[in-house]
Protein backbone atom coordinates (compact mmCIF):
# COMPACT_ATOMS: atom_id res chain seq x y z
CA UNK A 1 0.00 0.00 0.00
CA UNK A 2 1.12 3.39 -1.12
CA UNK A 3 2.67 5.64 2.29
CA UNK A 4 3.01 9.35 2.16
CA UNK A 5 6.58 10.00 3.74
CA UNK A 6 7.13 12.89 5.52
CA UNK A 7 10.29 15.02 5.52
CA UNK A 8 11.91 13.86 9.45
CA UNK A 9 12.92 16.46 11.91
CA UNK A 10 16.39 17.21 11.51
CA UNK A 11 17.53 18.67 14.44
CA UNK A 12 15.82 20.52 17.41
CA UNK A 13 15.74 24.04 15.52
CA UNK A 14 15.54 23.15 11.98
CA UNK A 15 12.34 24.27 10.62
CA UNK A 16 12.58 24.04 7.13
CA UNK A 17 14.95 22.51 4.69
CA UNK A 18 16.11 23.22 0.56
CA UNK A 19 15.94 20.09 -1.17
CA UNK A 20 18.90 20.17 -3.41
CA UNK A 21 19.03 16.93 -5.12
CA UNK A 22 17.14 13.15 -5.30
CA UNK A 23 18.97 10.87 -5.25
CA UNK A 24 15.83 8.09 -6.26
CA UNK A 25 14.07 8.97 -9.27
CA UNK A 26 10.59 7.68 -9.94
CA UNK A 27 10.29 3.87 -10.33
CA UNK A 28 13.27 3.26 -8.32
CA UNK A 29 13.84 0.28 -5.56
CA UNK A 30 14.49 2.25 -2.22
CA UNK A 31 15.55 0.01 1.15
CA UNK A 32 15.22 1.33 4.64
CA UNK A 33 18.21 3.22 5.23
CA UNK A 34 19.31 4.44 1.23
CA UNK A 35 19.77 8.20 1.24
CA UNK A 36 16.18 9.61 -0.48
CA UNK A 37 17.64 13.00 -1.35
CA UNK A 38 20.01 15.56 -0.45
CA UNK A 39 18.39 18.57 1.70
CA UNK A 40 20.25 22.08 3.29
CA UNK A 41 19.25 23.49 6.47
CA UNK A 42 20.30 27.11 7.28
CA UNK A 43 23.26 25.58 8.72
CA UNK A 44 24.16 22.22 6.61
CA UNK A 45 24.20 20.26 3.74
CA UNK A 46 22.59 16.15 4.80
CA UNK A 47 21.39 13.09 3.54
CA UNK A 48 17.87 12.41 4.22
CA UNK A 49 17.24 8.05 4.82
CA UNK A 50 14.38 6.52 4.04
CA UNK A 51 12.62 4.95 7.03
CA UNK A 52 10.27 2.50 4.62
CA UNK A 53 10.93 -0.20 1.65
CA UNK A 54 9.31 -0.22 -1.38
CA UNK A 55 9.33 2.11 -4.56
CA UNK A 56 9.31 5.27 -5.24
CA UNK A 57 6.01 6.37 -6.53
CA UNK A 58 6.18 9.90 -6.74
CA UNK A 59 8.18 13.20 -5.18
CA UNK A 60 5.95 15.41 -3.60
CA UNK A 61 8.75 18.20 -3.60
CA UNK A 62 11.44 19.58 -6.59
CA UNK A 63 14.67 20.13 -6.31
CA UNK A 64 14.84 23.99 -5.64
CA UNK A 65 11.97 23.61 -3.21
CA UNK A 66 11.75 24.97 0.57
CA UNK A 67 10.14 22.08 2.78
CA UNK A 68 8.76 22.61 6.04
CA UNK A 69 9.61 19.51 8.70
CA UNK A 70 7.11 17.30 8.82
CA UNK A 71 5.77 18.13 5.25
CA UNK A 72 4.81 15.49 2.78
CA UNK A 73 8.00 14.60 1.11
CA UNK A 74 8.32 11.58 -1.33
CA UNK A 75 5.49 8.31 -1.84
CA UNK A 76 6.35 4.83 -1.56
CA UNK A 77 4.79 2.29 -2.60
CA UNK A 78 4.52 -1.85 -3.73
CA UNK A 79 6.45 -2.36 -7.32
CA UNK A 80 3.68 -1.90 -10.12
CA UNK A 81 1.37 0.22 -8.30
CA UNK A 82 -0.32 3.38 -9.25
CA UNK A 83 -0.44 6.45 -7.22
CA UNK A 84 -2.64 9.35 -8.45
CA UNK A 85 -2.91 11.26 -5.70
CA UNK A 86 -6.25 10.89 -4.04
CA UNK A 87 -5.38 7.06 -3.06
CA UNK A 88 -4.32 8.11 0.46
CA UNK A 89 -4.77 10.46 2.77
CA UNK A 90 -4.02 13.80 2.25
CA UNK A 91 -0.58 15.69 3.54
CA UNK A 92 -2.77 16.83 6.68
CA UNK A 93 -2.90 13.30 8.25
CA UNK A 94 0.03 12.20 6.49
CA UNK A 95 2.53 9.41 8.49
CA UNK A 96 5.37 10.84 10.30
CA UNK A 97 8.63 9.28 11.51
CA UNK A 98 9.27 8.52 15.30
CA UNK A 99 11.21 10.81 17.41
CA UNK A 100 14.58 8.66 17.00
CA UNK A 101 15.45 6.20 14.02
CA UNK A 102 14.15 2.38 14.22
CA UNK A 103 16.01 -0.07 14.67
CA UNK A 104 15.93 -2.89 12.00
CA UNK A 105 13.11 -5.25 13.40
CA UNK A 106 10.97 -2.12 14.81
CA UNK A 107 7.82 -1.62 13.51
CA UNK A 108 7.54 0.94 10.54
CA UNK A 109 4.21 1.48 10.38
CA UNK A 110 2.97 5.02 10.14
CA UNK A 111 1.39 6.95 12.68
CA UNK A 112 -0.63 9.96 12.25
CA UNK A 113 0.81 13.54 11.80
CA UNK A 114 0.07 15.91 14.84
CA UNK A 115 -2.15 18.74 13.74
CA UNK A 116 0.17 22.11 13.85
CA UNK A 117 -0.61 24.49 16.70
CA UNK A 118 -3.55 27.17 15.52
CA UNK A 119 -3.93 30.25 17.44
CA UNK A 120 -7.02 32.21 16.93
CA UNK A 121 -6.53 35.99 16.31
CA UNK A 122 -8.83 38.70 15.55
CA UNK A 123 -7.96 40.11 11.69
CA UNK A 124 -9.68 43.06 10.76
CA UNK A 125 -12.46 42.90 13.40
CA UNK A 126 -13.15 39.59 12.63
CA UNK A 127 -12.87 36.60 14.60
CA UNK A 128 -10.46 34.66 11.62
CA UNK A 129 -8.53 31.02 12.52
CA UNK A 130 -4.78 32.34 11.67
CA UNK A 131 -2.69 29.76 11.81
CA UNK A 132 0.76 30.34 13.51
CA UNK A 133 3.46 28.71 15.37
CA UNK A 134 3.50 29.53 19.13
CA UNK A 135 6.95 30.37 18.62
CA UNK A 136 6.56 32.68 15.70
CA UNK A 137 4.13 34.49 17.70
CA UNK A 138 6.34 35.34 20.10
CA UNK A 139 8.91 36.54 18.16
CA UNK A 140 6.03 38.96 16.41
CA UNK A 141 4.82 40.03 19.41
CA UNK A 142 8.30 40.58 20.90
CA UNK A 143 9.53 42.46 17.77
CA UNK A 144 6.17 44.61 16.84
CA UNK A 145 5.35 42.65 13.65
CA UNK A 146 1.58 42.74 12.02
CA UNK A 147 1.17 39.02 11.05
CA UNK A 148 -2.48 40.25 9.31
CA UNK A 149 -1.19 39.95 6.12
CA UNK A 150 1.46 37.62 5.92
CA UNK A 151 1.73 34.72 3.88
CA UNK A 152 2.99 31.54 5.95
CA UNK A 153 5.35 29.13 4.47
CA UNK A 154 4.92 25.73 6.72
CA UNK A 155 2.17 23.56 6.48
CA UNK A 156 -1.09 24.15 5.41
CA UNK A 157 -0.23 27.62 5.55
CA UNK A 158 0.75 28.22 8.83
CA UNK A 159 2.95 31.24 9.90
CA UNK A 160 6.46 29.98 11.38
CA UNK A 161 9.53 31.80 12.55
CA UNK A 162 10.72 31.84 9.23
CA UNK A 163 7.88 34.09 8.28
CA UNK A 164 8.00 36.45 11.07
CA UNK A 165 12.10 36.73 10.41
CA UNK A 166 11.92 38.01 6.67
CA UNK A 167 9.20 40.37 7.94
CA UNK A 168 11.51 41.57 10.50
CA UNK A 169 14.18 42.02 7.85
CA UNK A 170 12.37 43.89 5.12
CA UNK A 171 10.64 46.64 7.56
CA UNK A 172 11.60 49.50 6.23
CA UNK A 173 12.50 51.83 9.53
CA UNK A 174 12.85 55.21 7.83
CA UNK A 175 15.32 57.56 9.60
CA UNK A 176 13.56 61.16 11.72
CA UNK A 177 14.83 63.44 8.81
CA UNK A 178 13.37 60.73 6.08
CA UNK A 179 10.17 60.28 8.10
CA UNK A 180 9.26 64.11 8.19
CA UNK A 181 10.24 64.60 4.39
CA UNK A 182 8.29 62.06 3.70
CA UNK A 183 5.09 63.52 5.64
CA UNK A 184 5.99 66.72 3.71
CA UNK A 185 5.17 65.19 0.24
CA UNK A 186 6.74 64.87 -2.57
CA UNK A 187 9.21 62.21 -1.89
CA UNK A 188 8.24 58.09 -1.33
CA UNK A 189 10.15 55.36 -1.18
CA UNK A 190 12.39 53.74 -3.50
CA UNK A 191 11.04 50.05 -4.94
CA UNK A 192 11.63 47.16 -3.18
CA UNK A 193 12.73 49.42 -0.33
CA UNK A 194 13.65 47.35 3.29
CA UNK A 195 15.49 48.16 6.51
CA UNK A 196 16.72 51.69 7.42
CA UNK A 197 15.97 54.00 5.39
CA UNK A 198 17.82 57.74 5.16
CA UNK A 199 17.11 61.22 3.55
CA UNK A 200 19.33 60.37 1.12
CA UNK A 201 17.49 57.51 -0.50
CA UNK A 202 13.93 59.60 -0.73
CA UNK A 203 16.00 61.97 -3.28
CA UNK A 204 16.12 60.79 -6.88
CA UNK A 205 19.58 60.68 -8.31
CA UNK A 206 21.00 63.30 -10.95
CA UNK A 207 20.92 62.21 -14.16
CA UNK A 208 24.34 60.44 -15.31
CA UNK A 209 25.09 59.59 -11.61
CA UNK A 210 24.51 55.91 -12.20
CA UNK A 211 26.30 54.01 -14.70
CA UNK A 212 23.89 51.70 -16.39
CA UNK A 213 25.52 48.49 -16.86
CA UNK A 214 25.29 45.06 -19.37
CA UNK A 215 23.28 42.45 -17.80
CA UNK A 216 26.17 40.16 -18.06
CA UNK A 217 28.66 42.44 -16.00
CA UNK A 218 26.36 41.71 -12.80
CA UNK A 219 25.77 38.00 -10.94
CA UNK A 220 22.84 38.23 -8.72
CA UNK A 221 22.92 35.56 -6.34
CA UNK A 222 20.00 35.23 -3.90
CA UNK A 223 20.49 35.50 -0.40
CA UNK A 224 19.03 32.26 1.15
CA UNK A 225 19.88 29.38 3.13
CA UNK A 226 22.94 29.60 5.16
CA UNK A 227 24.32 32.92 4.18
CA UNK A 228 20.68 34.49 4.64
CA UNK A 229 20.63 33.22 7.83
CA UNK A 230 24.47 34.42 8.87
CA UNK A 231 22.99 37.94 7.05
CA UNK A 232 20.34 37.91 10.17
CA UNK A 233 21.91 36.83 13.06
CA UNK A 234 25.06 39.07 12.63
CA UNK A 235 22.47 42.20 11.97
CA UNK A 236 20.72 41.02 14.73
CA UNK A 237 23.79 40.93 16.97
CA UNK A 238 24.86 44.03 16.18
CA UNK A 239 21.15 46.30 17.09
CA UNK A 240 20.53 44.20 20.24
CA UNK A 241 23.13 43.79 21.94
CA UNK A 242 25.88 46.35 23.79
CA UNK A 243 28.91 44.88 22.31
CA UNK A 244 32.82 46.38 23.83
CA UNK A 245 35.87 44.55 22.21
CA UNK A 246 39.10 44.64 24.40
CA UNK A 247 42.23 44.13 22.45
CA UNK A 248 45.63 42.59 23.83
CA UNK A 249 48.43 40.05 23.12
CA UNK A 250 50.50 36.98 24.98
CA UNK A 251 53.94 35.85 24.99
CA UNK A 252 53.99 33.04 22.33
CA UNK A 253 57.43 31.80 22.98
CA UNK A 254 56.12 28.85 24.85
CA UNK A 255 53.35 28.05 22.54
CA UNK A 256 55.59 27.56 19.33
CA UNK A 257 58.62 26.06 21.18
CA UNK A 258 55.60 23.64 21.73
CA UNK A 259 54.09 23.07 18.62
CA UNK A 260 57.64 22.36 17.38
CA UNK A 261 57.93 19.38 20.04
CA UNK A 262 55.05 18.21 19.34
CA UNK A 263 55.22 18.13 15.27
CA UNK A 264 58.59 16.29 15.91
CA UNK A 265 56.99 13.70 18.47
CA UNK A 266 56.66 10.27 17.56
CA UNK A 267 53.95 9.45 15.40
CA UNK A 268 52.30 6.87 17.95
CA UNK A 269 51.60 9.61 20.17
CA UNK A 270 49.13 10.91 17.82
CA UNK A 271 50.08 14.34 18.70
CA UNK A 272 52.17 16.03 15.01
CA UNK A 273 49.11 17.14 13.96
CA UNK A 274 48.10 19.74 16.88
CA UNK A 275 47.96 23.04 15.80
CA UNK A 276 48.35 26.29 17.71
CA UNK A 277 44.94 27.02 17.21
CA UNK A 278 44.68 23.67 19.11
CA UNK A 279 46.85 25.18 21.52
CA UNK A 280 44.63 28.13 21.97
CA UNK A 281 40.92 26.44 22.20
CA UNK A 282 42.81 24.21 24.83
CA UNK A 283 43.48 27.46 27.56
CA UNK A 284 40.14 29.24 26.61
CA UNK A 285 38.46 26.39 27.75
CA UNK A 286 40.55 26.05 30.93
CA UNK A 287 40.58 29.83 31.43
CA UNK A 288 36.45 29.95 31.24
CA UNK A 289 36.46 27.79 33.94
CA UNK A 290 37.78 30.41 36.34
CA UNK A 291 35.10 33.10 34.39
CA UNK A 292 32.20 32.04 34.40
CA UNK A 293 30.32 35.01 33.42
CA UNK A 294 32.20 34.67 30.10
CA UNK A 295 30.48 31.27 29.43
CA UNK A 296 27.07 32.59 29.81
CA UNK A 297 24.32 33.32 27.44
CA UNK A 298 21.30 36.01 27.77
CA UNK A 299 17.84 34.50 27.08
CA UNK A 300 14.81 36.38 27.96
CA UNK A 301 16.42 39.36 30.03
CA UNK A 302 18.10 36.53 31.73
CA UNK A 303 22.02 35.13 32.12
CA UNK A 304 22.27 31.72 32.49
CA UNK A 305 25.97 30.91 33.59
CA UNK A 306 27.35 27.44 32.99
CA UNK A 307 30.06 25.10 34.68
CA UNK A 308 30.60 23.26 31.78
CA UNK A 309 32.16 24.38 28.79
CA UNK A 310 30.91 24.22 25.14
CA UNK A 311 33.22 25.43 23.31
CA UNK A 312 32.21 26.79 19.62
CA UNK A 313 34.59 26.66 16.67
CA UNK A 314 33.84 29.12 14.15
CA UNK A 315 34.73 27.36 10.47
CA UNK A 316 35.33 29.48 7.01
CA UNK A 317 33.07 27.13 4.72
CA UNK A 318 32.77 27.53 0.74
CA UNK A 319 28.56 28.16 2.14
CA UNK A 320 29.76 30.50 4.85
CA UNK A 321 30.45 30.48 7.87
CA UNK A 322 29.41 27.85 10.88
CA UNK A 323 30.12 27.10 13.88
CA UNK A 324 30.37 23.76 15.55
CA UNK A 325 30.93 22.84 19.09
CA UNK A 326 33.13 20.80 21.19
CA UNK A 327 31.05 19.77 23.92
CA UNK A 328 32.62 19.70 27.59
CA UNK A 329 36.13 20.95 26.12
CA UNK A 330 37.32 21.86 29.45
CA UNK A 331 37.25 17.98 30.12
CA UNK A 332 38.88 17.65 26.79
CA UNK A 333 43.31 16.13 26.99
CA UNK A 334 44.69 18.29 24.10
CA UNK A 335 44.64 14.94 22.21
CA UNK A 336 41.14 14.57 22.68
CA UNK A 337 40.39 18.63 21.73
CA UNK A 338 42.48 18.73 18.45
CA UNK A 339 40.73 15.32 17.44
CA UNK A 340 36.97 16.51 18.02
CA UNK A 341 37.94 19.74 16.60
CA UNK A 342 39.20 18.79 13.17
CA UNK A 343 36.47 16.28 13.29
CA UNK A 344 33.85 18.47 13.24
CA UNK A 345 36.09 21.23 10.99
CA UNK A 346 35.93 18.29 8.23
CA UNK A 347 32.16 17.84 9.00
CA UNK A 348 31.60 21.38 8.21
CA UNK A 349 33.57 21.83 5.23
CA UNK A 350 32.50 18.45 3.46
CA UNK A 351 28.93 19.74 4.52
CA UNK A 352 27.86 16.82 6.89
CA UNK A 353 28.13 18.88 10.09
CA UNK A 354 24.62 17.91 11.76
CA UNK A 355 22.40 20.76 13.00
CA UNK A 356 22.77 19.46 16.79
CA UNK A 357 26.85 19.79 16.19
CA UNK A 358 26.01 23.62 15.76
CA UNK A 359 23.98 24.14 18.64
CA UNK A 360 24.57 24.70 22.31
CA UNK A 361 27.92 26.85 22.45
CA UNK A 362 28.04 28.76 25.76
CA UNK A 363 31.39 30.86 23.85
CA UNK A 364 33.36 31.03 20.62
CA UNK A 365 36.34 31.25 19.57
CA UNK A 366 37.46 32.99 15.85
CA UNK A 367 40.77 32.70 14.61
CA UNK A 368 41.73 34.71 11.24
CA UNK A 369 45.76 34.75 12.21
CA UNK A 370 46.40 32.11 9.41
CA UNK A 371 45.10 35.04 6.77
CA UNK A 372 47.68 37.05 8.57
CA UNK A 373 45.03 39.03 10.20
CA UNK A 374 46.56 41.30 13.17
CA UNK A 375 43.79 42.67 15.04
CA UNK A 376 39.80 42.54 14.58
CA UNK A 377 36.76 42.84 16.19
CA UNK A 378 34.50 39.44 16.33
CA UNK A 379 30.86 39.75 16.44
CA UNK A 380 28.48 38.44 19.43
CA UNK A 381 27.55 34.78 18.23
CA UNK A 382 23.87 35.25 20.09
CA UNK A 383 23.14 34.32 22.04
CA UNK A 384 26.49 34.16 23.97
CA UNK A 385 28.09 36.74 26.01
CA UNK A 386 31.52 36.78 24.36
CA UNK A 387 33.67 35.57 21.90
CA UNK A 388 37.47 35.57 21.48
CA UNK A 389 39.03 36.39 18.35
CA UNK A 390 42.73 35.63 17.20
CA UNK A 391 44.95 37.09 15.39
CA UNK A 392 48.44 36.10 14.18
CA UNK A 393 51.72 35.62 15.90
CA UNK A 394 54.56 38.81 15.12
CA UNK A 395 57.29 40.75 16.84
CA UNK A 396 56.56 43.07 19.54
CA UNK A 397 59.49 45.09 21.00
CA UNK A 398 59.79 44.26 25.31
CA UNK A 399 61.48 46.06 27.69
CA UNK A 400 64.03 43.48 29.24
CA UNK A 401 67.20 43.07 31.45
CA UNK A 402 69.04 43.95 28.65
CA UNK A 403 67.27 46.35 26.83
CA UNK A 404 64.67 46.16 23.86
CA UNK A 405 63.60 42.88 22.78
CA UNK A 406 61.43 41.33 19.91
CA UNK A 407 59.61 38.91 21.32
CA UNK A 408 56.66 36.48 19.19
CA UNK A 409 52.85 37.53 20.59
CA UNK A 410 50.19 36.56 19.80
CA UNK A 411 46.98 38.80 19.06
CA UNK A 412 43.75 38.27 21.27
CA UNK A 413 40.72 40.01 21.03
CA UNK A 414 37.51 39.70 22.74
CA UNK A 415 34.14 40.86 22.42
CA UNK A 416 32.00 40.99 24.77
CA UNK A 417 28.41 42.12 25.52
CA UNK A 418 28.54 45.18 27.75
CA UNK A 419 25.15 44.51 29.06
CA UNK A 420 25.62 41.92 31.66
CA UNK A 421 29.43 42.12 30.97
CA UNK A 422 31.95 44.74 32.45
CA UNK A 423 35.34 45.62 30.99
CA UNK A 424 36.81 44.43 34.30
CA UNK A 425 36.04 41.22 34.20
CA UNK A 426 36.53 41.03 30.68
CA UNK A 427 40.32 42.49 31.06
CA UNK A 428 40.70 39.98 33.84
CA UNK A 429 39.99 36.88 31.80
CA UNK A 430 42.47 38.02 29.08
CA UNK A 431 45.36 38.57 31.40
CA UNK A 432 44.21 34.55 32.87
CA UNK A 433 44.46 33.63 29.28
CA UNK A 434 47.68 35.40 28.50
CA UNK A 435 49.46 33.75 31.22
CA UNK A 436 47.91 30.50 30.45
CA UNK A 437 49.37 30.46 26.93
CA UNK A 438 52.52 32.12 27.86
CA UNK A 439 53.34 29.11 30.28
CA UNK A 440 51.21 26.72 28.34
CA UNK A 441 53.39 23.49 28.71
CA UNK A 442 52.72 23.92 32.71
CA UNK A 443 49.14 24.39 32.11
CA UNK A 444 48.81 21.06 30.07
CA UNK A 445 50.52 19.35 33.37
CA UNK A 446 47.23 20.90 35.07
Amino acid sequence: MATIVPLPKLGNTVESVIVLHWRKAIGEPVAVGDVLLEVETDKASMDVESQSAGVVLAHLVKEGDEVPVLAPMVVIGEAGEQWTGDSIAPASASPTLPPTAPSANADLSPVPLPKPAILEIHVNGDAERLKISPRARHLAERKAVTVDDLQGSGPEGRIIERDIEAAISNKVRPTPVARSMMEKGGFGLPEGAAGRIGARDLTPPSPGSVSASSADDVTVIPLKGARKVIAQRMLESIQTTAQLTMHRSADARALKRLRERLKNSSAGLGLQAVTINDLVLFAVARTLTQHLNLNSLLVDNAIHQYQRVHLGVAVDTPRGLLVPVIRDAHQLTLKQLSGEAKRLILACTDGKVTPDELNGGTFTVTNLGGLGIEQFTPILNLPQSAILGVGNIQLKAVEGANGVEFLPHISLSLTINHQIIDGAPAARFLETLAGYLKEIDILLAV
